[in-house]
């Protein structure tokens, strides 16, 4: 494994823009791409012999790092399901070099105290680069528009409670009115889903979940969002577009300063993957059918939608198996003689969300090795495209003065997604049983291997993001 000795990567495979590529070698010192040439020699660059750690790539497809922009990692206060450790972990054997975490912890990110609090803890675990979100609530705090460093702020538009929750056009255009921050939205209709949600009362079978949260629901809250963006020129950043109906909005109606992003499962799974996979399949918003599937595909490639992120959104396999007891007080039933409070268990409730950043990588490099795209695609989708949206300067390209966070695949081999080999804490994929190629086979931070050949390098630590 790697310390922080320069690297001489040789004879890499390197995606050009319009699919093509070129072999070629990679200089890195100090953690920045000093060097791309055909042909580099070690002992031309050392300096004042100093040794230089070099990879021979043969076979190899050098990538920049995948930059996610949308994960939930789940520390602090739910650090049983996930931790940013192990989803560190996690990204580096996916190729992912940086993530942009969600606010929804315990407690939420919504000052500047808590966002501190995940930037130490970060610093602390986190074997990749790192950037956070600050949560939008019904009270507009000071630290909405003054905490930093973070990427944007996250509204919950719906498929959320509590706090984070907002569904009052009156409220959100109060949020997109102030400061010009970027604005990040999870887009459903939240009075939709519960009227749709007492339609369908008393359902058990999983696959309701897209037609309670169904295509009108992401369709009316995209319609506001955008609405509110247009009104006040304000920066729009739409997660995990799912249907066909926003992706035709956009289509026609997309202004310079709005963004979209899909996930490679609303790309790759429909409704169809309850019937195989039941409760593993709900996420929100939630899966849809094979058209959607068609037609999101073809606005990621025309440009409608901008990037790819996993909504990496772990939960153990026990709580997606049986669901959670939804815990509530029963404020008017006689309390117990030794005065603790009386908890009411309500039904079961399957939680949303899947894992994904070990996957998402070659996932979409086995939709490139089909024909369904270029790696250079794939590359702009996962990468140069997402560190342009959120303003990441230097990272996102295999460029000459940008940061060394890069992942060489194998697009020759073929591995079967397994349980046992996820390093996610949850131990599980969506994707079990499919045969993927373009695994990372190194995974490189800041010029520090932190992932090579199955084994992790644990004291290689990430740096917090920038955002000019």
């Amino acid at each position: 494994m790697s310390s922080d000795l320069p690297l001489l990567i040789h004879n890499a495979s390197i995606p050009q823009p319009y699919g093509s590529f070129v072999l070629g070698d990679v200089y890195v010192q100090n953690g920045i791409i000093q060097a791309i040439a055909a042909e580099l020699n070690a002992a031309d660059l050392s300096v004042s012999r100093q040794p230089i750690k070099e990879i021979d790539a043969t076979g190899l497809t050098l990538l920049p790092g995948v930059i996610d922009p949308q994960v939930h990692f789940r520390e602090p206060g739910f650090e049983y399901k996930e931790d940013l450790f192990t989803a560190s972990c996690a990204c580096a054997r996916g190729g992912v070099t940086s993530f942009l975490e969600m606010p929804n912890t315990r407690p939420l990110t919504i000052t500047q105290a808590a966002l501190d609090d995940k930037l130490k803890r970060a610093a602390e675990k986190c074997l990749v680069n790192y950037g956070f979100f600050i949560g939008a609530t019904a009270e507009i705090l000071p630290d909405l528009l003054e905490a930093n460093p973070v990427c944007g702020i996250k509204i919950f538009m719906g498929s959320m409670h509590g706090a984070l929750l907002i569904d009052e056009e009156s409220l959100l255009d109060q949020i997109f009115s102030q400061g010009s921050r970027l604005i990040a939205v999870h887009a459903e209709n939240q009075a939709r889903i519960q009227a749709r949600r007492q339609l369908f009362a008393g359902s058990t079978d999983p696959a309701v979940h897209s037609q309670i949260q169904d295509n009108q629901a992401a369709l009316e809250a995209t319609q506001l969002a955008l609405k509110l963006s247009q009104k006040y020129h304000r920066r729009l950043h739409i997660l995990h577009m799912s249907t066909a109906e926003e992706a035709e909005l956009l289509r026609q109606e997309k202004p310079a300063w709005v963004t979209a992003e899909v996930t490679p499962q609303h790309l790759l799974l429909n409704t169809s993957a309850y019937e195989t996979i039941g409760n593993l399949a709900q996420m929100n918003p939630p899966l849809r059918s094979p058209h959607d599937n068609e037609v999101l595909w073809q606005a990621l490639k025309d440009g409608v939608i901008d990037f790819i992120a996993t909504d990496h959104a772990p939960h153990t396999l026990e709580e997606k198996m049986k669901g959670i007891p939804k815990s509530v007080p029963a404020s008017t039933t006689e309390q117990p003689a030794d005065g603790s409070p009386v908890i009411l268990l309500e039904p079961a409730i399957i939680p949303s969300g899947m894992p994904g950043v070990e996957t998402s990588l070659a996932l979409m490099l086995t939709q490139a090795m089909q024909g369904r795209c270029t790696v250079a695609q794939v590359a702009n989708w996962m990468s140069t495209a997402v560190a342009k949206a959120y303003r990441i300067p230097n990272k996102g390209q295999i460029a000459i003065g940008y940061d060394a966070d890069l992942v060489l695949v194998d697009l020759n081999t073929y591995r079967t997604v397994r349980r046992e080999d996820q390093l996610t804490k949850c131990g599980w994929s969506s994707f079990e049983g499919w045969n993927l190629t373009g695994w990372a086979v190194t995974t490189i931070v800041g010029g520090q291997i932190v992932f090579d050949h199955g084994k992790l390098n644990t004291s290689v630590r990430g740096q917090p993001l920038r955002f000019d």
